[in-house]
């Protein structure tokens, strides 16, 4: 059933198509090949179908063209730099042998949307679903994942968040060692695949968001410093040299990332993007990066309701500041680890490496759901606190790709602690009024574990299994990482991962999925109508006897207010109730809030007097 209030009849068009400079376009006559490459003195074409070599007509500003007659959509190409280097499109839109092999010819225009009036969603109705596509399903690809779009409804998500899905190396990968940003990885199926997937999620109301990586390339596949100056010794990221946005010859790289960007919001028809990382996006230009992305894709959308959300350890709040009428300027929201970790902390003790920060300290837990943040920019924070921004500008989660899959064994919360616990910080973080997102099976409580995977090459497989283990420190204690591990690049390991789509008709699963629906159920009735034109300074919050928590959110419409227990240990709470109970996770007894318990309430906003 379409979601009558995304749709616009005849409002859209059905092809929001963008020619770029980069890549390929279809002609009249064939197509024409472009590839900028500086730091050549010759460019030349070469068709699979003939292996001839043809020479590119040289440009001005390093850009290399060729348009050639009666060929087409499916035609398959790769360019040949003047040393005999043959390299593919670093603008293609489908590698069908993978990074190394030729690109493929894809004719946009081909495909048949069927979204035709469909205007997204407004932000404070998103509750967010990531997913990875390789382990979703058994047969890991966008037609497998369509058939699951149904189930998504069902459950109560508004909202797909895609991990990357661009080329990279391999048979499997989480995605951020892409390699080719343009392209979908061919394991998952060919582009139509992926424009079908967003298309039947359209059909049901649901958004689809992408993740993209512009802080950094893959380490296997990406031939652009072959003859592009797109790295730069001015900055280094953990990665190695940082990408040149801010040198000489960047602004042609700044325009590769924007129209990659764009392309994906018109082409792909996705409703937003989730940007790695941005505090590895190393620029100190007059405009940063993420100023000018977000500007365009403000600028360039055709009245739909794209979403632009930001990982950053900078927690930079300038980033996500409203208009006076509330709208963003820039981004719509951050991942916030804040509640994460302080949450984390809570359930796992000294098992989480966040234990001495935030686990004896309940005040930043009240902080972080009152304010957005707990710890914020010390640069930012006088000048730019989080607590000036809305409830919606901050995405948060009990769990996601980074917080599974990188403990040593890939284990789920729900394989680690305690049931009744689980179920209190989980109604906990669905009924804030920020944003939610879930992770893939965390609904059914998946006894299935979340592995990294990286199927780069057999050269680097000691250098990922050490890099593997040191990085398990910023998120275990060193004495809990055991000796074995499993290998990210073992086929074994990529299997294990994929979720069980038995297990949620298994009773002790569909208790869970039960309980999920419930949950996104009443935050759809009572928390999303509360969200619309809140503005900044909502939130208060005060710690209970030393432990307990109580929180107070001012609202459109009401105060929705949440009394927090998270001990073993029962709490006296004067005036425990204030309103009617919206959700009661655990056990209350007159003014006690029994261990591991979490209380909602809301008190309706009286009228103004006329």
């Amino acid at each position: 059933m379409l979601h009558q209030a995304s749709f616009s009849a005849g409002f859209l068009p059905t092809q929001r198509f963008t020619e770029t400079r980069f890549g390929t376009q279809i002609t009249t006559r064939g197509t024409r090949f472009r590839l900028w490459a500086p730091h050549r003195s010759a460019v030349f074409l070469k068709l699979e179908a003939d292996g001839i070599h043809r020479p590119m007509q040289s440009q001005p500003r390093g850009w290399y063209e060729l348009e050639v007659e009666g060929v087409g959509h499916g035609d398959r190409y790769r360019f040949v730099l003047d040393d005999g280097t043959e390299v593919p499109d670093p603008a293609s839109r489908f590698q069908p042998e993978d990074v190394l092999g030729p690109s493929e010819v894809v004719d946009p225009r081909r495909f048949a949307w069927t979204d035709v009036g469909w205007i997204g969603r407004p932000w404070e109705e998103a509750v967010i679903y990531e997913l990875h596509l390789g382990t979703f399903t058994p047969e890991g690809t966008f037609a497998a994942a369509t058939e699951r779009l149904d189930y998504l409804v069902s459950l109560g998500v508004t909202a797909i968040e895609l991990m990357p899905v661009n080329d990279f190396p391999g048979r499997w990968n989480w995605g951020y060692d892409g390699a080719l940003v343009f392209a979908p990885d061919a394991s998952y199926g060919r582009p139509d695949d992926l424009k079908t997937l967003v298309a039947s999620a359209h059909e049901r109301g649901l958004m689809v968001l992408l993740d993209v990586v512009y802080n950094h390339f893959g380490p296997k596949g990406n031939f652009l410093p072959h003859y592009a100056p797109v790295f730069t010794d001015k900055h280094h990221t953990p990665w190695g040299q940082a990408i040149n946005f801010d040198g000489e010859d960047s602004p042609t790289v700044r325009d590769f990332i924007l129209a990659n960007a764009r392309y994906w919001l018109t082409e792909y028809h996705f409703d937003g993007l989730r940007l790695d990382a941005v505090h590895e996006i190393k620029d100190e230009g007059f405009n940063h990066m993420l100023h000018d992305l977000a500007l365009l894709i403000r600028g360039s959308t055709d009245g739909r309701n794209v979403h632009l959300i930001l990982e950053n350890e900078d927690k930079d709040t300038e980033w996500l500041r409203r208009t006076v009428d509330l709208v963003p300027g820039l981004y719509d929201a951050q991942w916030d680890d804040d509640v994460h970790h302080a949450i984390e902390a809570v359930l796992l003790g000294e098992r989480s490496v966040h234990f001495e920060k935030y686990g004896k300290r309940p005040d930043l837990l009240g902080k972080a759901l009152a304010e957005g943040f707990a710890y914020e920019n010390e640069k930012a924070a006088e000048t730019s606190p989080s607590r000036d921004l809305p409830p919606i500008s901050f995405v948060c989660f009990l769990q996601n790709h980074d917080q599974v899959g990188n403990r040593p064994l890939g284990k789920r919360l729900s394989m680690l602690v305690d049931k009744g616990k689980l179920r209190a910080v989980t109604a906990l973080y669905l009924l804030s009024p920020h944003i939610p997102m879930l992770f893939m099976g965390e609904e059914w409580g998946s006894r299935r574990p979340f592995l990294f995977v990286s199927d780069i090459e057999p050269e680097l497989r000691e250098p990922i299994r050490e890099h593997r283990r040191s990085s398990f420190k910023v998120f275990v204690p060193e004495e809990l990482i055991p000796e074995e591990i499993p290998h990210p690049m073992d086929e074994e390991t990529f299997i294990a991962s994929k979720l069980d789509w038995a297990e949620p008709e298994q009773a002790a699963h569909a208790e869970w999925l039960s309980f999920y629906r419930e949950l996104l159920s009443k935050r759809r009735e009572i928390v999303v109508p509360l969200l619309g034109g809140v503005g900044g300074g909502y939130g208060r919050y005060e710690v209970i006897a030393g432990r307990g928590v109580r929180v107070d959110w001012e609202l459109n419409g009401g105060r929705l207010s949440a009394v927090l227990n998270l001990t073993d240990a029962p709490l006296p709470v004067d005036d425990l109730r204030r309103g009617e109970t919206v959700w009661l996770e655990g056990a209350a007894d007159g003014d006690t809030l029994q261990p591991w318990s979490v209380l909602f309430t809301l008190e309706p906003t009286l009228p103004e007097a006329t």
